[in-house]
């Protein structure tokens, strides 16, 4: 609860004296608070902020406005935004009944407006922001971000920060391509399987990574590589040739953690991804 000091003068006769210094405290009838419904972020994510606004006055507080600076940090002499609200995602809800949306102004800093909260109750706004390309995304990285509340004669804005961490895991696409696109019969077939990691943490053994396929039509005499290394059935996969069922075994493929690289001119983060390559070659 913040205090104020007060001190009065007494002019008489060109002399002056000073009064006894009084103490007072301001008991502040708004106060806000700030939480994300998830506690990590990956790339391109969307993360849902609630901030409840309460109005523990005897008096309305009406036309009150909530600027969020979307993670704003500063990098190279400029003011980068890690996140991105999501036009018409927001909501604001009286006392727990959901009223009409408020006016929201989406470019960096984020602006709701036009919001009132009647004497001795609560506001609360839910909206939704992507993360983007100025997120840092390399392990022990942070989004912090400020809703600030202000308007309506408050004697100072009021504001409400949240943390979200960068996810630690493995984060794991894969594509398929096949060489030739046409064959003839008694052909050779290759399959290539690239998995890539946008995780700031390696996929090891551990997270038992098994990649599966039916070929159709069903291969034979199979060859099969893990970045550049054979794998032998039984042992790295397992292969039905009567139905074309493939399958690697647990623990055979890992996959490097990605590199993050930020632009230093743009600020933007580039994502490399570990790789692992596994190619399958059979006659048709």
């Amino acid at each position: 609860m913040p205090s104020f000091t007060n001190q009065a003068t007494l002019s008489y006769n060109n002399i002056t004296t000073s009064s006894n210094v009084v103490t007072g405290q301001l008991l502040e009838v708004l106060s806000a608070t700030k939480t994300a419904l998830t506690d990590t972020y990956s790339a391109q994510d969307v993360v849902t902020y609630v901030v409840s606004i309460l109005n523990a006055g005897t008096t309305a507080l009406n036309g009150l406005t909530v600027t969020d600076d979307l993670g704003a940090y500063s990098f190279g002499g400029q003011t980068l935004y890690p996140l991105d609200y999501i036009p018409g995602s927001v909501r604001l809800f009286i006392n727990g009944v959901l009223q009409p949306a408020p006016s929201a102004t989406p470019e960096p800093p984020l602006v709701i407006s036009g919001i009132n909260i009647p004497a001795g109750s609560n506001a609360v706004l839910v909206y939704e922001a992507r993360v983007n390309q100025f997120a840092p995304l390399a392990e022990g990285s942070v989004i912090n971000n400020t809703a600030t509340v202000s308007g309506c004669g408050l004697s100072a804005p009021v504001s409400a920060e949240e943390t979200i961490s960068s996810a630690s895991r493995p984060q794991l696409t894969i594509s398929k391509s096949l060489c030739p696109a046409t064959i003839a019969e008694n052909g050779q077939l290759t399959y290539t399987f690239v998995i890539q990691n946008s995780g700031s943490q390696p996929a090891t053994a551990e997270d038992s990574i098994i990649v599966r396929d039916l070929f159709d039509p069903i291969l034979e005499g199979l060859t099969v590589t893990l970045d550049g290394d054979p794998l032998a059935e039984g042992v790295g996969y397992t292969y039905d040739q009567a139905t074309g069922e493939f399958a690697t075994i647990a623990g055979q493929i890992t996959v490097p953690a990605a590199d993050y690289v930020q632009d230093p001119a743009t600020g933007l983060w580039v994502i490399q991804p570990g790789v692992a390559v596994l190619t399958v070659t059979g006659t048709v």
